[in-house]
């Protein structure tokens, strides 16, 4: 028994410190830059496009998603239903508040996405799609992250998921929102920056 809660908590905590790579600042740190001090300041995948252009922002928003994968493919490990979701949380929360950067990080959509592709593949097909719709129309990297959070737990819940699985979208679409509450901020007040393809 003992040696199970060991392999749990193994398997959490490297959940944690794959998900707390911080992907985005090593690119820029690569190039000379401190992606901390451009643009919002933040390591995710959106500020590094802005910033470095769109080779360096996609190359760090497929790492960020196959943190979330990692986490997710960590859990299967367990022997243990369900414990896939916790270490795909820890991936999350090492992402969001990675202990190599002071635990300032990301807003977890590009590392949430790997998650729920890992989880529930059809879920983040058509959250991609509400993500694609809404930014394509908008030109607003934020609303189309918060409205492809919110669509995932509806989702799951129409593909009939389980109660779990259901619960852990609504957490994860919870968490997204709440790290984007500055950018609602904006949104509301015209402030947001539009992105721009090019």
């Amino acid at each position: 028994m003992i040696v199970t809660i060991l392999l749990w908590l193994i398997l959490l905590i490297a959940s944690y410190l794959i998900g707390s790579i911080p992907f985005g600042f090593i690119v820029a740190r690569l190039r000379g830059i401190n992606i901390t001090k451009q643009g919002s300041g933040n390591i995710g995948a959106t500020n590094v496009w802005r910033t470095l252009g769109p080779v360096p922002g996609l190359f760090v928003l497929i790492m960020d998603a196959l943190k979330g994968v990692a986490g997710v493919l960590l859990g299967g490990q367990a022997g243990i239903e369900g414990f896939e979701l916790l270490t795909g949380m820890a991936a999350l929360l090492g992402h969001a508040f990675p202990v190599y950067l002071g635990f300032k990080g990301g807003k977890i959509i590009a590392t949430g996405a790997g998650v729920m592709a890992a989880l529930a593949p059809p879920v983040v097909m058509v959250a991609f799609i509400v993500f694609s719709v809404v930014v394509l129309a908008f030109r607003y990297i934020s609303l189309g992250s918060i409205c492809a959070a919110l669509s995932v737990p509806v989702f799951l819940a129409i593909f009939h998921y389980n109660r779990m699985y259901i619960l852990f979208g609504a957490t994860l679409c919870l968490f997204a929102i709440l790290k984007h509450i500055p950018n609602i901020k904006r949104l509301k007040e015209g402030t947001e920056s539009r992105f721009k393809f090019r």
